[in-house]
């Protein structure tokens, strides 16, 4: 028995022709659902105008991010590290040779070095500056350039290095022995031909972290103009605090900013497992840019976190702790690390964690974290067409 007409299918054509005309009616229905949706309730609208903000305020902080990488691109990228001989030591190092090896075999040109008042003034008005020496020296020999920590806050806990004569004293008592041990240090260095900048209080503001006596603004205001007095000619970095939000309005305007950038570590107060920052790389750049808008400043990394940050019970310099240090930071995520410094568009970046990479290599017998840095800053400098072998 044949088939009605009306059991037949509809030609091809008939079908493509009712999905065409449907994509043509989908933003009518999607119009008018929408409208339905924001008249219903006046929470709708609430909702709908506060993601809308959300995605105008994220639009801007990306479009300033691309204008600052842009600004920046023609830049060389530098790549440097920050090296403590007493962390050296902590490994069991010799702080001469792993500032060699830096040099010899990274081709590191690039140092944030440290001036612990608590190591070059143990006695009071009694200065030694013979370790600083011979770290400038070195740099000097070869052709490096050192960013000089000074003040009382400076890179590696405890944050806050005062010599024990000085700790118990009120703070109206040693914050002017500090500036005369400041000037001390800005007199030896300001004309060495390694020094290119001085990076004034590290983290200043960082009250969560570390053990440091004074963090009001007055203080850091003062050591400013001090050291701009003493030394006009010479760049003055004030660092902000690691993936902190805002960026500096007010005094003391430096002629560079600085961030600590920290993207894995360890949450010892709520999850208690291992904790990834979720910031886009870009959003340092638009830090960058957003500086440059307000004051006329730059940013640099100068603090590039490149090492492992252990739950308590672990060690750094322990080999038996390697496994849980590779759980933090292993030679991938190294490399994925540097990387992620790269896309930020901040052309002078500077790694933390070289010691403790070379004890890996010497010690645990593990070069893997020594010879991915190695490759990483070979690349920076055959993209600026540079050698890091010349003087």
């Amino acid at each position: 028995m044949p088939k009605s007409p009306s059991s037949k299918k509809p030609p091809f054509s008939n079908s493509k022709k009712a999905i065409h005309r449907r994509i043509l009616q989908a933003p009518k229905i999607i119009f008018y659902r929408a409208k339905l949706w924001w008249d219903d309730r006046w929470w709708h609208k609430a909702i709908a105008i506060f993601f809308l903000l959300i995605m105008l305020w994220v639009g801007g902080m990306y479009g300033i991010a691309r204008w600052y990488m842009n600004q920046r691109q023609d830049q060389p990228l530098k790549y440097g590290v920050t090296f403590i001989p007493n962390y050296a030591r902590h490994f069991g190092l010799d702080p001469k040779q792993t500032m060699r090896a830096i040099i010899d075999e990274l081709g590191v040109r690039q140092f944030r070095l440290v001036s612990y008042w608590k190591d070059y003034e143990k006695e009071r008005g009694v200065y030694d500056f013979t370790e600083l020496d011979w770290q400038f020296k070195m740099a000097e020999e070869s052709g490096s350039k050192v960013s000089l920590a000074i003040g009382l806050r400076q890179p590696r806990w405890p944050e806050c290095h005062a010599p024990k004569w000085a700790e118990k004293l009120p703070m109206t008592e040693w914050a002017p022995l500090l500036k005369d041990y400041m000037g001390e240090v800005i007199d030896r260095y300001k004309d060495n031909p390694a020094l290119e900048s001085y990076q004034l209080e590290n983290e200043f503001f960082l009250k969560v972290f570390g053990i440091c006596p004074d963090h009001t603004r007055d203080r850091l205001i003062d050591e400013y103009y001090f050291v701009k007095q003493r030394d006009p000619d010479t760049p003055l970095i004030v660092s902000r605090s690691n993936n902190g939000l805002g960026w500096p309005v007010n005094e003391p305007i430096a002629d560079i900013t600085a961030v600590s950038v920290y993207k894995r570590v360890w949450d010892k107060s709520l999850t208690k497992r291992y904790f990834e920052y979720p910031f886009p790389a870009w959003y340092y750049a638009f830090l960058g840019g957003a500086g440059k808008l307000t004051n006329g400043t730059d940013l640099i990394i100068h603090e590039l976190q490149a090492e492992s940050w252990l739950p308590a019970g672990f060690e750094m310099n322990r080999i038996e702790d390697i496994p849980e240090q590779n759980k933090s930071l292993n030679a991938k995520r190294l490399k994925d690390r540097i990387e992620y410094g790269r896309a930020t568009g901040l052309q002078e970046i500077y790694l933390w964690g070289v010691e403790w990479w070379y004890w890996r290599k010497v010690v645990a017998n593990d070069p893997s974290l020594w010879d991915t840095a190695k490759e990483e800053l070979m690349k920076a400098y055959f993209v600026n067409g540079e050698s890091p072998y010349k003087q």
